[in-house]
């Protein structure tokens, strides 16, 4: 496999496998993306039918050098050894060369889109720069939401076409589990100051990951729709009362890589907001009636 792509942006020749490869940097997620097409058709032509970039990309949240570029990708059938040996270069090919953004997704077919995606069982998919060929990745309510309403094409029909199981009942009832069965342990182990856990939410990435985590859950309740982190926080804004707000733009804050001062003069006092404020939200969020 020479991994050689058409030019697109700075042209970067290096050795990969003993070959001489010519690559060229990805300047957009689009770009990251035909570069895989090209990459895959030459693999295995045919084999991959659909493409479309979803999580922050489709949500109009994309931040260089932060973001990663998800995907699913549609196969024309289940992947043998042969298709799954090709996808496994491909990807190898493209982590050799950009370590960011990391292209991370999921391969499915039509028949699967059209399921339970509780239903769907081991899969291919790529992850944190490695591509496992059977696994279980975290496909939800969310995920077909996500696709079938924002879902960006690069290949393949509209997402709103081809029948994606965007099930709102489904959506509303997975949201109300997760606030349950994964927000409520976080924020049990973050509360013990001395835990690994609770000294890692002194971190910033944790007033993010909690504050903006547990909003999107609340407006998906609220209004059965998927927000991004950031459009998470803004709806926090309008949504909840002022005693709340210099937590929700520290999370906003940290979410835009402003390395400028933070709003609380200790983590120790940031922390404690952001866990009353997850809590909050939480059970704000199970209180509201169904939809």
């Amino acid at each position: 496999m020479t991994c050689s792509l058409v030019d697109r942006g700075p042209r970067v020749n290096r050795m990969l496998y003993g070959t001489p490869v010519s690559l060229v940097l990805p300047s957009t997620p689009h770009d990251l993306a035909a570069a895989y097409l090209e990459l895959v058709d030459a693999e295995a032509p045919g084999l991959v039918v659909g493409l479309y970039l979803t999580g922050s990309v489709a949500l109009g949240e994309f931040r260089p050098h932060r973001s990663d570029v998800d995907f699913v990708a549609v196969l024309a059938a289940p992947a043998e050894a042969a298709a799954l040996a090709a996808l496994g270069r491909v990807h190898a090919c493209l982590n050799a060369r950009w370590r960011r953004p990391a292209f991370e997704g999921v391969y499915l077919t039509w028949h699967d889109l059209e399921r339970d995606p509780a239903a769907c069982g081991p899969m291919p998919y790529a992850y944190e720069r490695r591509f496992v060929e059977a696994g279980r990745f975290e496909l939800s309510p969310v995920t077909w939401a996500t696709l079938a309403r924002h879902g960006l094409r690069v290949r393949g029909p509209r997402p709103g076409s081809v029948g994606i199981r965007d099930d709102r009942a489904a959506l509303e009832a997975w949201t109300r589990e997760n606030l349950g069965s994964y927000w409520r342990p976080w924020l049990a182990r973050a509360s013990r100051p001395a835990s690994r856990a609770g000294l890692a939410s002194l971190r910033p990435w944790a007033t993010e990951w909690g504050v903006l985590g547990v909003t999107r859950l609340h407006y998906t309740l609220t209004a059965g729709e998927i927000a991004s982190k950031y459009g998470a926080g803004l709806y926090a804004m309008r949504r909840f009362p002022l005693r709340w707000h210099r937590i929700v733009v520290e999370a906003l804050r940290i979410r835009r890589g402003d390395r400028g001062r933070s709003g609380y003069g200790t983590p120790l006092g940031r922390r404690r907001e952001m866990l009353a404020y997850v809590g909050m939200v939480i059970e704000d969020a199970l209180a509201l009636p169904p939809r």
